[in-house]
């Protein structure tokens, strides 16, 4: 038997305002790069220092040159401040590189850009594990934080200390 949840410890609707798309079964996905789909809800304990980690294993964008497919995890982790993103709607932008044409690099760095300017968090990081083609494979990260002195830290610590592999998880471990 599921257990019920107390009313005091549900979301409210005012809190719920700002996502639109989970829950509706009509979803439509861009054809085009779509920032616009990003939503955000209010972190309910924005006093914590906690991580929020999404993997999405089945992203796709197009080389801006050859237009051929590239094919990469990103793995996305954040400390958040006031807000946190929707994680249906996170899938839905993630969507949306499908038909962009973009260098590995440069998708991340957006990825990144775009998930801090929404959120704001206190900290946030993007790696993508690019599929080789050509014989190489890429594994760029891009990674931002707020102004506090901790996290401007913990950033040059990371950044410091990067190198494939080291901020991603082996999917045996999640499968």
């Amino acid at each position: 038997m599921a257990k019920r949840i107390k009313k005091s410890q549900q979301r409210s609707k005012s809190e719920l305002k700002t996502v639109s798309l989970l829950g509706n079964t009509n979803t439509d996905y861009p054809q085009h790069y779509a920032p616009e789909v990003l939503e955000i809800f209010p972190n309910k304990n924005p006093q914590a220092e906690a991580w929020t980690s999404f993997l999405c294993t089945e992203f796709t964008s197009l080389c801006p040159k050859s237009g051929q497919p590239d094919f990469a995890r990103i793995y996305i982790n954040y400390v958040a401040d006031k807000k946190m993103v929707e994680s249906k709607s996170l899938k839905i932008y993630l969507f949306s590189f499908r038909n962009h044409g973009d260098f590995h690099e440069d998708c991340v760095q957006k990825i990144c850009d775009d998930l801090y300017n929404i959120m704001k968090p206190k900290y946030i990081e993007v790696v993508g594990e690019f599929t080789p083609r050509g014989g190489i494979t890429i594994y760029p990260y891009a990674s931002r934080s707020n102004s506090s002195t901790k996290f401007k830290k913990l950033k040059e610590h990371r950044f410091n200390n990067y190198s494939p592999g080291s901020y991603t998880m082996d999917l045996a471990r999640i499968y």
